[in-house]
């Protein structure tokens, strides 16, 4: 009878402990991914949001920092209106012969310098390409050496090679017959060893990523190229620059900005001189900045960088984007 009554009650249903809405958004991937990458985004946003704000911010001020910043050569408009001027700092620019030769110089230090790093860093990509694996290793890291010390200090060393007093480069021309080059006194020369100094440190950044490049480029089509019969400069104009174009234009996209905002070699090499020639957008910032007492001017000059920068990144992704299309 027992046995009966026992067996006549409902069977208990298990009961699933569902997890609550805290656990199910931690265990979503996206959540995840968001708190992994949190740490990243905010230095970002401390680092290069903020700072990128606050220097707009002071672009629009005086040089005393107290208030909206003055149209300096606005008598032209009324006193109302010209006292008001947030961006009288930027006109003010416009008007200075230094600023557009800060221009001239920031343009053709960047241009021509990440041409010659380019061009060196694929010349050096094939060397080290071509030699039997087991020695790739020891040429790679010897000529990485370069782009790994800090430009500061490896810049200290050429600095005593230019030097016009003691340059080594000048021994070995006045022990030749030739005469002693004023390597940072004259403004061509002075412009030369920045660029030179710049394409030594970076040459080696191209070299390493073009190649990666060569690597992944099928060995059966050079092998098709060669049974086509196509000599050494056509395998590398139709097989490796069409393979390797994407990497080519992201490499220098990324040298151009970093060359553009270079402070670091002209500081020590040069400090901008002789009589402002060598000067480019951060050093210039910088004199006027921090040295001149001038912030406001300073943030305005560096502020300059980014439309050029910008249509630069604009043009050289589109074209990525758009060969991406095609393929």
């Amino acid at each position: 009878m027992a046995d009966a009554v026992l067996s006549s009650d409902p069977p208990r249903r298990r009961v699933i402990a569902r997890p609550n809405a805290v656990r199910r958004f931690f265990q979503r991937k996206s959540t995840v991914a968001f708190l992994m990458a949190l740490p990243l985004i905010l230095l970002i946003f401390g680092l290069v949001i903020y700072p990128a704000f606050y220097a707009i911010y002071l672009s629009t001020l005086r040089k005393s920092m107290t208030s909206v910043a003055w149209m300096r050569n606005c008598s032209w408009l009324p006193d109302v209106i010209c006292t008001h001027m947030p961006f009288g700092n930027m006109q003010f620019l416009f008007t200075r012969e230094t600023f557009w030769k800060v221009v001239y110089q920031s343009c053709l230090f960047a241009i021509t310098a990440v041409i010659f790093k380019a061009l060196m860093g694929f010349i050096l990509a094939h060397f080290v390409h071509n030699i039997p694996a087991k020695g790739q290793r020891k040429w790679r890291g010897m000529l990485l050496i370069p782009w790994v010390i800090p430009p500061a200090m490896s810049t200290l060393a050429w600095l005593w090679l230019f030097d016009p007093s003691y340059s080594a480069f000048n021994y070995v021309l006045t022990g030749a017959g030739f005469d002693r080059i004023p390597w940072t006194g004259d403004a061509s020369w002075a412009r030369f060893s920045v660029i030179l100094v710049n394409i030594w440190v970076g040459a080696p950044f191209f070299m390493i990523m073009y190649l990666a490049a060569l690597k992944s480029v099928p060995d059966q089509l050079y092998e098709a190229a060669a049974i086509d019969g196509a000599n050494w400069w056509q395998r590398i104009w139709y097989v490796t620059l069409p393979m390797m174009r994407n990497i080519i234009a992201i490499t220098a996209l990324f040298s151009t900005i970093v060359t553009f905002a270079n402070f670091d070699i002209v500081r020590v090499l040069t400090a901008g001189g002789p009589l402002d020639q060598t000067h480019l957008f951060a050093t210039w910032a910088f004199k006027l900045g921090i040295e001149g007492g001038d912030i406001p001017l300073g943030a305005s000059v560096s502020l300059f960088m980014v439309p050029i920068l910008a249509v630069a990144a604009i043009f050289i992704l589109r074209d990525i984007n758009q060969r991406g299309n095609e393929a």
